[in-house]
């Protein structure tokens, strides 16, 4: 059994939500049309692609920082601290009174990134563990992971 004290912060939703958004068709979509706006733009000297296509670049990212900074100050979920624990069974998370369980079968799949390991709980929702608040049970946290879900699920790298 693991259990982890986790506060998270407007960086760590913003990374969540960064890597949420550039994965899925719609964000890939925008981000290509982007660039090949910007490359016209240099080829054909219409500034006009040049303006539209870093404006695509652009806007997703900066949405999404706004968006991540609203959510930590008016979401109460984000104020205090989370307590969790991978077991055997799955998943639990503590706040207060309030008690989530979640078994690693109803799990979607685990993914991580330079700042975070994701676990999806759903295709939206998932649960964020900041790897600098993880400290020496990064390792712990990975193989409990990748124990308990399969192999095709789990996108971790070290």
């Amino acid at each position: 059994m693991i259990e982890l004290d986790i506060k998270i912060e407007a960086g760590d939703l913003y990374d969540y939500m960064l890597r949420h958004s550039y994965n899925s068709s719609s964000g890939i979509m925008g981000s290509a049309l982007g660039a090949v706006m910007v490359i016209v733009a240099m080829a054909k000297s219409q500034w006009i692609f040049l303006v539209g296509g870093l404006a695509l670049l652009l806007y997703l990212p900066w949405v999404l920082f706004i968006k991540s900074r609203q959510q930590i100050l008016n979401n109460p979920v984000f104020k205090e601290t989370l307590h969790y624990k991978l077991d055997e069974d799955g998943l639990t998370i503590t706040q207060g009174e309030a008690e989530e369980k979640q078994g690693w079968g109803d799990m979607h799949k685990a993914v991580s990134t330079g700042r975070s390991i994701i676990l999806y709980t759903s295709k939206a929702n998932a649960t964020i563990f900041p790897k600098r608040q993880l400290g020496d049970q990064k390792t712990a946290v990975v193989e409990m992971i990748s124990t308990h879900m399969p192999p095709a699920r789990v996108k971790i790298r070290s």
